[in-house]
């Protein structure tokens, strides 16, 4: 049985903010702090966009009226799975234990 990388994506929402990077820290802060006792072993990061212009990477993060929307990336590694499927049904399973309420959408699964 391989075992698995699988990146998923969530949407995290920031209340009274003033700038972006504000949102980005308060982001990963609150969700390694939701993450920390159940799943310590997931990394967060932010999450980065292509720019339609230049090509160059962007923060997928977005801040109007003092409230952010901040994509980031949750990775977790997942030993003797069955299959690429299970192993996406089990970082779902743990991190959306963690992290109720926020929409989690599978990125990448690739073999370790």
């Amino acid at each position: 049985m391989p075992d698995y990388r699988v990146i998923l994506e969530g949407a995290w929402v920031v209340k009274d903010v003033s700038s972006l990077d504000d949102a980005v820290s308060i982001a990963i802060s609150e969700a390694g702090k939701r993450l920390n006792p159940v799943a310590a072993y997931v990394d967060v990061e932010v999450g980065m966009l292509a720019c339609p212009f230049c090509e160059g990477e962007l923060n997928s993060a977005l801040v109007v009226a003092h409230t952010a929307l901040v994509g980031l990336l949750l990775e977790m590694k997942v030993f003797r799975a069955e299959s690429p499927e299970h192993a996406t049904r089990i970082a779902r399973s743990v991190i959306g234990k963690a992290l109720r309420d926020v929409p989690l959408e599978v990125k990448e699964v690739c073999t370790l």
